[in-house]
């Protein structure tokens, strides 16, 4: 189980990485580029979702396109899911009570890796073993 602790660190460890603070919830930035932000649900969520609708903490996460969230959710459906506020967006929503943490780690470096500039994201991986 992941919290918003793990978030946090595992966020904060990315290259000219911050976070702030929107209507009372946390949000991680790349060059203030949002890439992962707390995001509970809402109530057309929980209408939308209906008794399938997630309780405990939710990560929102960007990927790289919308093929990308729809593998996530299809890969492992009790951790990513969307709502139809998401539908076109390329984020997915992630239960952070049902993430293995190293799972964790690779949605929040990919995240980054999408929202990040180019050549810093590469500089990032070209420092990597």
């Amino acid at each position: 189980m992941a919290t918003w602790d793990d978030v946090q660190r595992l966020a904060l460890a990315l290259p000219e990485t911050g976070e702030r603070e929107s209507r009372g919830l946390r949000q991680w930035v790349v060059r203030d580029r949002l890439f992962v932000w707390e995001r509970p649900l809402r109530r057309a969520d929980l209408d939308a979702l209906g008794d399938a609708a997630p309780e405990g903490p939710i990560l929102g996460a960007r990927v790289e396109h919308e093929g990308a969230k729809e593998a996530l959710i299809a890969d492992d459906a009790s951790v990513f899911f969307t709502t139809p506020h998401f539908d076109g967006y390329p984020a997915v929503l992630v239960r952070l009570d049902a993430i293995a943490p190293d799972v964790l780690e690779e949605v929040i470096v990919e995240a980054w890796l999408v929202r990040a500039p180019m050549r810093l994201a590469r500089e990032y991986l070209d420092a990597r073993p």
